[in-house]
């Protein structure tokens, strides 16, 4: 049986969100936020991608979707991101948000909302904001279950052993 061309975009959507899911939960083994994104040309073919790296290089700005951004302008050569399309494991904050309306990204996917900080429609959508010059299609949800248990799990361990290095200092005082 063959797929029709939306069922296998779907699909090929789905792969590579497992493939980010992944390497966002290496990622949090190495103690950084477990967020990965991908920049697809208009061919689907990789172009960029990154992870988050705030921790690791001490970097404010060190978000998946920027780093995944930079990497897909450098190749093509280009800042313009028209027939792109970035898909990342979490809901882009303000600041990423804001960056795809400048890079004139096509389209965006995430996985898991974010209700505290989510720029594309979970607490400010600035992708329909009438300061964007530039208005992409938004998915969110794209196996949001999955991402967002990744994430939930991850913040729980960090509480836990942020927990435990306090009960330890406190019994040496």
């Amino acid at each position: 049986m063959r797929l029709t061309p939306v069922e296998l975009e779907i699909a090929e959507i789905h792969a590579w969100m497992e493939r980010l899911l992944r390497r966002a939960e290496q990622l949090g083994e190495s103690g950084e936020i477990p967020v990965s994104a991908v920049v697809l040309d208009s061919e689907g073919r990789c172009i960029g991608h990154g992870s988050n790296r705030r921790e690791w290089a001490s970097d404010p700005l060190g978000h998946a979707e920027l780093v995944a951004l930079r990497q897909a302008s450098l190749i093509l050569g280009d800042w313009r991101l028209n027939q792109c399309t970035l898909i990342v494991t979490l809901e882009p904050c303000p600041m990423c948000a804001g960056a795809l309306v400048q890079a004139r990204v096509g389209r965006v996917i995430y996985g898991a909302h974010d209700p505290k900080r989510g720029g594309l429609g979970s607490t400010i959508d600035l992708s329909k904001h009438p300061s964007a010059h530039h208005h992409m299609q938004v998915m969110g949800g794209v196996m949001e279950l999955e991402a967002s248990a990744l994430l939930g799990r991850w913040f729980r361990q960090r509480r836990q052993r942020f927990a435990g290095n306090e009960a330890a200092r406190s019994q040496k005082d």
